[in-house]
């Protein structure tokens, strides 16, 4: 077994600074202990000891590369994940989107979709999903082939379809996917207003003339620099008055950016960008 300190700071900053110059993806600013954990667990699942061993292993295997990508991509999520929190986008953000003509969403880190398309049920029932648009992003492109497929377990639709009612929905969940052998696929209706894409928040630049950008449970794994600049890209996304979404146990208090906006909903990390003084944005 590997332990977490045996996983030297200066040995970890060179494999991680080896994975960006030899494949583009930029873990050096992600949480430590997160990283270690992650690195630490294929690293006894390989059989590896050493991580200079686990280095060369990365950088000459790509698929074993590829695997261990799957690990330190973080891909937790559910559909209405925090029903409580759904219900206030309903309550709350959905009368503000209602005054635009068309609606541009930005999900960052969308990982294997259940809650983008927890947001199209949502804006289908509030009549809003034929005037939106939904641009849905993750860096892992196997986790984007299964949001784009949106075939999930029927295991998991009980839990699904609790949290749906809980979140305040309107009609039977059974309405929004077609059971299938052991699977649920996701109505066809809900996927064509969106637009997946691989992007990355480390590396990557804006989504310009976003009206409300969802990013939850996500800025937990990165450092204060990676979740500073990523609050900035969010903040170049938003157009003025734009609405940001963060996780429960994420906060912009902490940030360098915290006075760009005010809390619309602070128990829901719910917030709104506050229109410049120059009156540009």
């Amino acid at each position: 077994m590997v332990s977490i300190a045996a996983l030297d700071s200066i040995e970890l900053k060179v494999f991680l600074e080896a994975i960006f110059l030899k494949y583009g993806y930029d873990f050096r600013n992600y949480s430590t202990a997160s990283i270690k954990r992650r690195i630490r667990q294929r690293m006894n699942m390989a059989g590896v000891a050493h991580l200079a061993e686990m280095q060369h292993k990365v950088l000459h295997d790509k698929g074993f590369f590829h695997t261990l990508l799957l690990d330190l991509s973080v891909n937790v999520t559910e559909m209405f994940r925090d029903p409580s929190f759904y219900q206030a986008i309903r309550k709350t953000v959905i009368p503000i989107l209602k005054t635009y003509p068309f609606i541009k969403i930005w999900h960052a880190g969308c990982s294997t979709g259940e809650e983008v398309y927890s947001m199209a049920i949502l804006l289908k029932e509030e009549g809003l999903l034929d005037k939106s648009l939904i641009y849905a992003t993750d860096f892992n492109d196997v986790v984007l082939m299964k949001a784009r497929e949106g075939i999930y377990p029927n295991e998991r639709i009980k839990d699904y379809t609790y949290n749906y009612q809980k979140a305040g929905g309107k009609r039977p969940f059974s309405e929004y996917y077609t059971s299938r052998y052991d699977a649920a696929i996701m109505d066809k209706s809900l996927k064509k207003n969106i637009v997946f894409s691989n992007h990355n928040l480390a590396t990557d630049s804006v989504f310009g003339e976003m009206h409300l950008v969802m990013c939850r449970n996500v800025l937990i794994y990165f450092d204060r620099e990676l979740q500073d600049k990523a609050i900035g890209l969010f903040n170049d996304s938003l157009v003025r008055s734009g609405i940001l979404c963060l996780g429960s146990k994420e906060s912009l208090r902490f940030s360098k950016h915290n006075g760009i906006f005010k809390e619309l909903l602070a128990q829901e990390k719910i917030y709104q960008k506050k229109p410049r003084r120059d009156g540009k944005g």
